[in-house]
C-alpha cells in the first residue's frame, strides 16, 4: 500500500515475543515431561529419543491448548508463539528422554 508522502501509517506495532514465557511453557509442562520420559525409558535404541522428545511436545501441545481453550490457563502471553512453545517443548523432551533412556532404562 502506498501513502502519501508526509502521512503516518495508523497500524499499531506488535509487541515482542517473550522469550522468557515461551520458555517456562516448555519447561514446566508436565505432560512433556510425563510421556518423554516414559517414552525414552522405554526405548531400546537411542535413535528413539527425537521420537519421545516428538511425542511429549504433541502432547504437551494438545493439552495446554485445550486448558487455554477451557480457561484452566491464562496463556495470554503465548497466543503467537505456538511454534516456539512446540520447538522448546521438543527440545526440553529430548532432555527428559535421554534421561529416562539412560538412567531408568528397563
Amino acid at each position: 500500500m502506498r501513502f502519501a508522502r508526509g502521512s503516518v501509517s495508523h497500524m499499531t506495532p506488535v509487541p515482542p515475543v517473550d522469550l522468557v514465557a515461551v520458555i517456562l511453557a516448555a519447561l514446566l509442562n508436565p505432560v512433556v515431561i510425563v510421556v518423554a520420559f516414559w517414552m525414552g525409558r522405554r526405548a531400546d535404541q537411542w535413535q528413539k529419543l527425537p521420537v519421545a522428545a516428538f511425542a511429549g511436545a504433541c502432547a504437551g501441545a494438545l493439552v495446554a491448548y485445550m486448558a487455554a481453550r477451557v480457561g484452566l490457563i491464562g496463556a495470554t502471553q503465548l497466543d503467537r508463539t505456538p511454534g516456539g512453545v512446540v520447538i522448546a517443548q521438543f527440545v526440553f523432551g529430548l532432555v527428559w528422554a535421554f534421561l529416562g533412556h539412560r538412567f531408568f532404562r528397563r
